[in-house]
């Protein structure tokens, strides 16, 4: 496929390195390129080094580009910056690591994509597919952490890859084919990479424009901007809505408190919200998104019951991980965004909240109203925490109830500890991203479990389980 081609990998994150890899595997000239130093990235480049692979770091020269043949883009990396530009002027030919996915793979992507919920849903998803598959026929890869190329590899043919697609990686994709794609919904983010929300929309609305007959799109029909996405939809191609306010009469919705599946006439039940193993009114939602494309992947709704009453989310969002003195700890670190953490908040009532970080200069009102609501004390870190302490004030949030953490984690637990008491709940939901005080959210939250497990009292989820005090 890529034997005797020059390919120029740019960006040097998990899904750059694994292209690089892929493209020695395949018997290309692989250069790797990084504007980053070295010393300042994680991965560990000696095994590309030692598959041949050429490795560029700082400064990106346009004469990376000679004798070049292919392109692939990093998710990470902007198409606007001059070294892509420079390809896309010289005729080379630019993919994204999603589309060299694509051309690998052997088996039908299932994918989603969204602003929030995307994670959780993808892993649920790639839960219920191994119901069909099994795990080793079974993908899961994307956004969520695995490069879906490599992952479109190892799952080879008869199986099924459920991806998680973030708007990112499809700045650099044309020709993306998921059998079944789902948009979850679509909130601003984002809009300093993209430049507005129509861009940005758009980029949600390339997973499936590729989509022919006998493919499905999968869309939130509470969702506004999804139910609209239907008039773009490919001819031929199945829509499939599913609703957590409506009674659909096709597709997936609650039927009173349960989750359905409806199609042509015929009703499958699922589960009952409070036999769902994920809470809150937004996995709800996830769940029907899943279930939807599971069941087109012709999934036995019997074990497709089964998954969902196990299934208890994912690291990082919404996760309960330990209680002390009586509270529930929650981390919710993967919220970064105001949207995301939004829907933490509507789970809880009589919250202690920490938020705050690397400020995305979204509008707060909606999200400090219902701060308002159900918080009972704010503490505030990071950068954000003087823009967020004037809009709290401004939203009639009690000024006395708003603590300062400074840029420090300890400090912040240390305050929650404080406040805390029975009936109330520990919350970390930033509603920003994390990159002022942290490399990115997953250390933010492990961060803040490692804290809370060190308070005095604390019990941890594992400890709970296996007997411990409860």
């Amino acid at each position: 496929m890529f034997e005797a081609k020059h390919m120029l990998v740019v960006g040097a994150g998990v899904s750059g390195s694994a292209a690089a890899r892929i493209g020695r595997q395949f018997g290309a000239a692989v250069t790797l390129s990084d504007a980053k130093a070295e010393k300042d990235l994680k991965e560990d480049f000696a095994p590309l080094r030692a598959a041949g692979v050429r490795l560029v770091f700082g400064p990106q020269e346009e004469r990376l580009l000679d004798g070049i043949d292919l392109v692939v883009v990093a998710p990470a990396v902007p198409v606007r910056i001059p070294l892509i530009q420079a390809a896309y002027r010289r005729g080379i030919r630019v993919i994204s690591e999603v589309e060299l996915a694509a051309e690998l793979a052997q088996s039908p992507f299932y994918a989603v994509t969204g602003t929030n919920g995307k994670t959780t849903t993808v892993t649920l998803l790639g839960l219920l597919l191994q119901t069909k598959y099994g795990e080793e026929k079974t993908g899961v890869g994307g956004n969520i952490g695995v490069a879906l190329s490599e992952e479109a590899l190892r799952v080879g043919a008869d199986g099924a890859i459920a991806a998680e697609i973030s708007s990112y990686q499809m700045e650099a994709t044309q020709h993306f084919h998921p059998h079944a794609a789902a948009v979850l919904n679509v909130t601003p983010d984002h809009i300093l990479r993209h430049g507005s929300m129509e861009v940005y929309q758009a980029m949600k609305e390339r997973l499936f424009r590729e989509e022919r007959a006998g493919d499905l799109v999968v869309l939130n029909y509470d969702d506004e901007k999804t139910r609209g996405m239907q008039a773009r939809v490919p001819e031929g191609v199945r829509v499939c809505y599913f609703s957590r306010k409506e009674a659909l009469a096709e597709g997936a919705c609650l039927a009173g408190d349960t989750l359905v599946l409806r199609s042509g006439g015929e009703e499958v039940p699922l589960v009952t919200v409070g036999e769902l193993g994920i809470k809150g009114p937004h996995n709800v939602e996830n769940a029907l998104a899943a279930c939807a494309l599971a069941y087109f992947a012709g999934c036995d709704p019997e074990k497709m019951r089964e998954v969902l009453r196990s299934f208890h989310g994912v690291e990082h969002r919404i996760e309960y991980f330990a209680t002390v003195d009586g509270v529930p700890y929650y981390n919710d670190s993967k919220a970064t965004n105001t949207d995301s953490a939004i829907k933490a908040l509507q789970t809880f009532e009589h919250i202690v909240l920490l938020a705050g970080g690397d400020d995305k200069m979204t509008d707060l009102t909606d999200f400090m109203a219902l701060v308002k609501e159900r918080v009972d004390a704010l503490i505030l870190i990071g950068d954000a925490a003087l823009r967020f302490r004037d809009a709290a004030c401004a939203a009639g949030f009690p000024e006395e109830n708003i603590y300062a953490a400074g840029y420090s984690m300890p400090r912040a637990v240390e305050l929650a500890h404080a406040c805390a008491h029975a009936g109330e709940v520990v919350l970390l939901s930033p509603a920003c991203a994390s990159f002022d005080m942290y490399d990115g959210m997953a250390q933010r939250g492990r961060d803040f479990k490692r804290l809370v497990r060190a308070l005095p009292h604390a019990v941890s989820e594992e400890t709970a389980e296996s007997g411990g005090e409860a």
